[in-house]
C-alpha cells in the first residue's frame, strides 16, 4: 500500500492517526450511530413491555396474591396461587418427559450417528419442530390424549399439558445437547478409549460432564420458553379455581398462569383484569429469572 506525501510525517513515516474530520471516519460514525439506533428500536418492545407490566401488575402483589384462590368472577381479593402452583406442576411434568428424551437424543446426533441418513432425518425434524405452532402441539394431544381418555379415563388433566410442552421443549434440548457435545474436544474421547473406555463409559464419564454447560443453558430455555405458552394448556390442561390436591391432581384439570391471565383478562370484571395483570407480572419476573440463570450459566461456562 502507498501513501501520498500529505499522509506522512516529516520522517516518512505514514500518518496512521485518527482524523475525525476525514469523509470516511464521518460515514463509520454516522454508521455506528444508526446502528446503535436501530438496536435500541429493537430492545424498546421489550422494556415497554417489562415497564407496563411493572406498572399493571407489580402493585397488586401482595401476601394474600401468592397464597389464595381466585375469587369467583365479580368479587374482590383473592390470589393466583392455585395457578402458580399448576405452572409449576405442568412445566416439571414436561421437564421429566423431554429432558431425558432431548438429551438422549441429542447424544445419539453427536456420539454415535456418525452423520448417517437417519441422524440428518432427525436434525431435519427437529428444526421442522421447533418452527412448529405451539397451539399444533396442543391439538396434537388433545386428539390423541384428552379425546381418547387414555390417562386412567380421565380427559384434560395437567399430565397432558405437560405433554403438550414437552413437544415444544424438545427441538431446543435435543439441538443444544448436540451442540455443545461437538464443542468437546476429540482428544478427550481418544485419550478415553486409548485407555480402555467403552463408548458408554466415555460418554457418561467424560464428554457429558465437559458439555454439562451449554447443556444445561438449553434445557433452561427451553424451559422458560414453556412455562410461558397458552395455546397447548387450553386445549390440555384447561383451567380449574380450585387446589390440585395429591397424584390425583396431575390427572385432572388444573389452573396455569398463562391460562387464567387469557380467562381473567377477557372477563368484564375489574377484579379479574386486576389479577390477570399481577399474575402476567408474576410470570414474566418467572420467564425473566429462567433466561437471566441461563445467561449466568453461559457466563460461568466462559470463565
Amino acid at each position: 500500500m502507498t501513501f501520498s506525501s500529505s499522509h506522512r510525517l516529516a520522517n516518512g513515516v505514514p500518518d496512521l492517526a485518527y482524523k475525525q474530520g476525514l469523509r470516511r471516519n464521518l460515514i463509520a460514525r454516522l454508521l455506528t450511530v444508526i446502528a446503535g439506533l436501530f438496536a435500541a428500536i429493537a430492545v424498546l418492545p421489550l422494556i415497554a413491555v417489562l415497564v407496563y407490566v411493572l406498572i399493571k401488575g407489580g402493585q397488586k402483589i401482595s401476601l394474600t396474591l401468592l397464597t389464595e384462590l381466585p375469587p369467583p368472577p365479580g368479587l374482590e381479593g383473592g390470589g393466583i396461587a392455585n395457578a402458580i402452583i399448576g405452572s409449576i406442576v405442568v412445566t416439571l411434568i414436561a421437564a421429566v418427559i423431554a429432558i431425558p428424551v432431548g438429551v438422549g437424543g441429542g447424544i445419539f446426533l453427536a456420539e454415535y450417528s456418525r452423520g448417517g441418513k437417519f441422524a440428518q432425518f432427525i436434525r431435519f425434524g427437529t428444526n421442522v419442530l421447533s418452527g412448529v405452532p405451539s397451539i399444533i402441539a396442543g391439538v396434537f394431544i388433545y386428539g390423541t390424549i384428552v379425546t381418547s381418555r387414555i390417562l386412567f379415563g380421565n380427559a384434560y388433566s395437567a399430565a397432558a399439558g405437560g405433554m403438550a410442552l414437552s413437544i415444544l421443549m424438545l427441538p431446543t434440548v435435543i439441538k443444544t445437547t448436540d451442540e455443545g457435545l461437538k464443542l468437546v474436544s476429540d482428544d478427550l474421547r481418544r485419550g478415553a478409549l486409548g485407555v480402555g473406555a467403552s463408548k458408554f463409559v466415555t460418554v457418561v464419564r467424560i464428554t457429558l460432564p465437559t458439555a454439562f454447560t451449554p447443556i444445561a443453558t438449553g434445557v433452561v430455555l427451553s424451559i422458560a420458553r414453556a412455562a410461558g405458552e397458552t395455546a397447548p394448556l387450553i386445549f390440555t390442561a384447561l383451567f380449574s379455581p380450585f387446589w390440585s390436591e395429591g397424584i390425583d391432581g396431575v390427572f385432572n384439570p388444573i389452573a396455569t398462569l398463562s391460562v387464567l391471565i387469557y380467562n381473567f383478562a377477557i372477563m368484564p370484571y375489574e377484579a379479574q383484569n386486576e389479577l390477570a395483570w399481577a399474575a402476567s407480572f408474576v410470570l414474566v419476573l418467572f420467564i425473566l429469572g429462567l433466561n437471566l440463570f441461563a445467561r449466568w450459566l453461559g457466563q460461568f461456562a466462559s470463565k
